[in-house]
């Protein structure tokens, strides 16, 4: 006669498993028609071990998924504001980390809007008609661009007319630049064209109509145009106030290029930072987002300390 096995599932009391049904959990222990039955009654302790384990595997998937990092990326400007926050934000939290990339403004909305990133850093104004439909943007600072020249070349100052004059090409020589302390031909640098501060730029100093010539030299990041700048006497360019540092900050109509002026609204070099999502944000993006507009103090003291607070 041919051996069948038969299944033999254990009994648990339900005080223990909380309600659960065991019976789809435990493993079935199977034996032999032929084989003599040894029933070991399970104890408590070996249950809730047992129970212990197998809710912690199921758990697994849950927490990995809750622990996702919010991914996002785009402007290298809002770049040091938005890793400060990042940081600030899972210290008060306890929130996962959001994870922050850099680029331009453009680069980050059309990841965005494509869904490889949550939420996108941009450093311009929203554009009708060149920006996906359905895109929100979130205002959280405001930032100033600096013009800036290396150090061997102490511009005292220069009015709208003569930077519009320098950087369509129309003034080709720093011998044509009152105050100018160096000579030869000036060396333009410029932003890529996805960059949020090049039209943040365009639009402030030079104006809807005139554009940045050709031949100026065009750098994917602030970093980069402020390092060329620091090592060329003849170059001139614009950065943001974060990248500064080294550089000579040309004064713009009279007024120095400060945090100070503009906040106080003598600066007139000023652009919006924004953070951009894919419809109204939802989840643990809105939950960001909402944390870093709220205005509470941790927010207030890190956007202070280089940019200009709006909420």
């Amino acid at each position: 006669m041919s051996q069948r096995n038969r299944a033999i599932a254990i009994p648990v009391h339900n005080s223990v498993t909380h309600g659960l049904p065991v019976r789809c959990l435990l493993a079935q222990y199977t034996l032999p028609l032929n084989q003599k039955e040894t029933y070991v009654r399970p104890t408590r302790t070996t249950i809730v071990a047992t129970l212990t384990v197998i809710s912690m595997a199921l758990a697994v998937p849950t927490a990995a998924v809750a622990a996702r990092a919010l991914l996002i990326d785009g402007s290298t400007s809002v770049f040091p504001l938005m890793t400060q926050l990042a940081t600030a934000y899972h210290k008060a939290t306890h929130q996962a980390t959001p994870k922050v990339g850099q680029g331009t403004s453009d680069a980050g909305i059309n990841d965005v809007n494509s869904g490889r990133v949550d939420i996108a850093d941009v450093s311009r104004d929203p554009i009708v008609g060149v920006d996906p439909k359905g895109l929100v943007f979130t205002k959280i600072a405001r930032d100033g661009i600096c013009l800036i020249t290396s150090p061997k070349n102490t511009l005292p100052n220069l009015n709208q007319q003569q930077v519009q004059e320098i950087f369509t090409g129309q003034i080709r020589s720093w011998s044509e630049v009152p105050g100018a302390t160096v000579s030869g031909p000036i060396d333009l640098f410029d932003r890529v064209a996805s960059s949020g501060t090049q039209d943040a730029f365009t639009n402030i100093f030079l104006g809807e109509t005139l554009k940045i010539s050709p031949s100026a030299s065009q750098e994917e990041s602030n970093g980069d145009l402020r390092q060329e700048v620091v090592t060329n006497e003849n170059a001139i360019g614009f950065v943001s106030f974060a990248f500064t540092a080294g550089t000579h900050t040309v004064p713009y109509a009279g007024i120095p290029c400060t945090l100070a002026n503009a906040k106080s609204g003598q600066y007139q070099g000023v652009r919006n930072f924004w953070m951009v999502t894919k419809g109204a944000p939802t989840g643990a993006a809105a939950k960001f987002i909402s944390w870093v507009t709220s205005g509470n103090k941790v927010t207030k003291k890190i956007i202070a300390s280089d940019w200009i607070p709006v909420h």
